[in-house]
């Protein structure tokens, strides 16, 4: 079985009388090349597991079932379960668990399926929920090695961006500040059954051992960078001292600012992590919780 054959895979869903779901973002992934590439980025062998998020036919559990020494894949859409056992009756190393990732319990299935093994999540899924899933794994620090996901293209641009540029971003410093990411490969429409609007990127985001830079409270950094990008156009002096986030006198940003050589007119684009990183450290004893004004 191929299931990367168009052919191939519109008969076995023919023949389950599967019918794709727009709300789910169903696409299923059809050129080999790029399964190839996802499994090569992912890092993987024998010796590690995979938790897949969103199998769809399987196409791509069956490529990583052979590199990897367990997979297991959590499917939302119970409509795909006789669809899968097919495809998926050749490996015994992998397993199907039907249930809504963003309501799973995942350190405890990791625990459960996994044991002692070094996890990699794999994932092709709507682009909606993309980001949100990325964040609850890094956020919680659940203990995977590394997340290897199908996203839209700017978003991979955005996770992968330096400071400085147009693309890069609170998501840019979320992620550099818990992974090392690396764009893998794009994927155009033509790659998808069916065919999405937009073109995708396949990009490895490795968890370093510990975040890349130090800080006294990581929350209370994220509510700076928050404040930072979510008002681009404006200085950081005045989107800070007008943070929906955090309650921060003017004059001590200012300060802040200038005890860090950093001229009052910059815009949060331009700092780096570890910017953020000193500017939050000096900030945080000034700062007060908006809910306690």
């Amino acid at each position: 079985m191929t299931l990367s054959n168009p052919k191939e895979l519109k008969s076995v869903i023919e023949r389950h009388g599967f019918s794709f779901s727009k709300s789910l973002g169903q696409n299923f992934l059809i050129d080999q090349s790029i399964l190839d590439k996802i499994v090569e980025g992912a890092g993987i062998d024998k010796s590690w597991g995979v938790l897949e998020i969103g199998p769809g036919a399987g196409t791509l559990t069956r490529e990583l079932a052979n590199t990897a020494g367990k997979v297991v894949a959590v499917e939302i859409d119970k409509s795909l379960e006789n669809l899968l056992a097919e495809t998926l009756a050749d490996f015994e190393n992998a397993e199907v668990v039907f249930a809504d990732i963003m309501k799973t319990d995942i350190r405890a299935l990791l625990a459960e399926k996994f044991r002692n093994m070094p996890v990699a999540v794999v994932a092709n899924l709507p682009y909606y929920i993309t980001t949100p899933i990325i964040m609850t794994f890094l956020e919680n620090e659940i203990p995977v090695k590394s997340l290897t996901v199908m996203v839209q293209k700017e978003v991979a641009e955005r996770m992968a961006a330096s400071p400085g540029g147009k693309d890069y971003g609170a998501l840019s410093a979320a992620v550099s500040f818990y992974t090392k990411p690396k764009i893998v490969c794009s994927a155009e429409p033509h790659c998808f059954l069916p065919q999405p609007k937009v073109a995708s990127t396949v990009i490895t985001l490795s968890v370093l051992d510990k975040p890349s830079v130090e800080v006294s409270d990581k929350d209370f950094m994220f509510k700076i960078i928050k404040s930072a990008f979510g008002q681009r156009r404006k200085t950081l002096l005045n989107a800070l001292s007008k943070s929906p986030y955090v309650a921060l006198e003017k004059s001590s940003v200012s300060a802040a600012l200038e005890s860090l050589g950093l001229d009052s007119s910059i815009r949060g684009e331009k700092l780096s992590l570890s910017d953020f990183a000193q500017l939050s450290d000096i900030l945080k004893p000034r700062g007060i919780e908006p809910h306690k004004l």
